[in-house]
C-alpha cells in the first residue's frame, strides 16, 4: 500500500524519531561522500506551482542522491494551467512517475490529488500547511536542544501554513506551542480543533507575552504567496510582532532564533537577530535536504 505525506500529523511520535535517526545517518554520510540507491530506476515528478529555492533544491537533490531521478514540473508548463482537471493529472502521471511531491495553493487539492495517484504524493506546502518544513525543523530543535518534548516554542506573526504545521506537531511531539498573533491573523479553529491536546497551546495578541521562558523563537514572512495585494495592510498590523533587540530583552540567553525562510529582513526580523549567535537558520535550511531524504528513505523502504 502507498503511503503518502500530506500532513505531519499522519506520522506518529515514533515514525517522527525513525526519521530524524535516518537523517542523522544520512547527514553523515554525506559527509563522507557516501550515497544510497534506494530510488534506483524511479522518477520521482515536482510539481510546483509557486516559487521555491530551498524546498526544490533540497528535493531535487534527495532524490537524486538516493539514486532516483527528479523531474522538476512548472506549474504554467502542465495542463493544469489550462484547465486540465486535477484527477486526470493525477491518474495519468501515475502511469510515467513513481511518486511526486506537490507545492501549491489548494489543500483540497493535493488531497485529490493524491485519491487518484498510485503512488506516494508528498506535500510540499500549501496555504494551510507545509508538513516538510516543520519535520525538518522539529529535527533541528533536537539537534541544537538535545530533545523536542517539553521544550517551549513561541511563533509570532501570521497565522499561516507554518504555525499550523507547528500545532500540528507540538500535539504528536510533546512541545508547548505559543502563537502570538493580531485579532483575524490567527491559526483557524480547524487546525486547533485537531489537536487531542490543547493544554500545549495558548495564542495571544501581545508579541512579548510568551518571549521570555521561551526555547525556541520562530517567526515568518507576514505576506504569504497568493496574498501580495495585502503587503502594505499586513505590514502596518503585524509591525508590532516585528522580531528585535528590543522585544527579546528578557528572553533567555540560550535561546534559537528560526525562520523557515525566505526573510523579508527589516520587516518580520532585523539583521541583529537573524544575523545573531542565537540564529540557526542556516543549519535550519540545510537539513531540509537531510530530512527530505529520510523521508524519502521512510516512505520507500516500508
Amino acid at each position: 500500500m502507498k503511503r503518502d505525506f500530506l500532513r505531519i500529523s499522519e506520522l506518529n511520535r515514533q515514525e517522527i524519531y525513525r526519521i530524524f535517526d535516518i537523517a542523522k545517518h544520512y547527514k553523515s554520510e554525506r559527509t563522507m561522500g557516501l550515497s544510497s540507491r534506494l530510488l534506483r530506476d524511479k522518477s520521482i515528478g515536482m510539481l510546483f506551482n509557486k516559487p521555491s529555492t530551498r524546498t526544490r533544491i533540497s528535493f531535487e537533490i534527495a532524490v537524486y542522491e538516493l539514486g532516483g531521478n527528479p523531474i522538476y514540473l512548472p506549474g504554467e508548463t502542465t495542463q493544469i494551467s489550462r484547465g486540465e482537471t486535477v484527477r486526470d493529472t493525477a491518474q495519468v502521471t501515475s502511469r510515467y512517475l513513481h511518486g511526486i511531491v506537490i507545492r501549491t495553493y489548494s489543500q483540497g487539492d493535493i488531497e485529490e490529488f493524491a485519491r487518484y495517484f498510485a503512488h506516494p504524493v508528498i506535500n510540499a506546502l500549501t496555504d494551510l500547511l507545509h508538513p516538510c518544513q516543520i519535520l525538518s525543523d522539529c529535527f533541528t530543535i533536537s539537534e541544537k536542544k538535545g530533545r523536542v518534548e517539553g521544550m517551549n516554542v513561541t511563533y509570532l506573526g501570521d497565522g499561516n501554513n507554518i504555525s499550523n504545521s507547528l500545532i500540528l506537531a507540538a500535539d504528536i511531539m510533546g512541545f508547548n506551542i505559543r502563537i502570538s498573533a493580531p485579532e483575524g491573523y490567527q491559526p483557524p479553529e480547524e487546525i486547533v480543533n485537531l489537536m487531542k491536546n490543547k493544554d500545549l497551546l495558548k495564542i495571544d495578541t501581545d508579541p512579548g507575552k510568551f518571549i521570555n521562558d521561551a526555547d525556541v523563537i520562530y517567526t515568518d514572512t507576514w505576506t504569504s504567496m497568493g496574498s501580495e495585494a495585502e503587503t502594505e495592510k499586513r505590514e502596518k498590523i503585524f509591525e508590532k510582532y516585528q522580531v528585535n533587540s528590543r522585544l527579546l530583552a528578557g528572553a533567555k540567553k540560550d535561546f534559537i532564533f528560526m525562520h523557515c525562510l525566505p526573510a523579508h529582513r527589516g520587516f518580520e526580523v532585523t539583521d541583529e537577530v537573524i544575523d545573531s549567535e542565537n540564529s540557526v537558520i542556516l543549519d535550519q535550511a540545510e537539513n531540509r535536504l537531510h530530512c527530505q531524504k529520510a523521508l524519502l528513505h521512510f516512505i520507500y523502504s516500508d
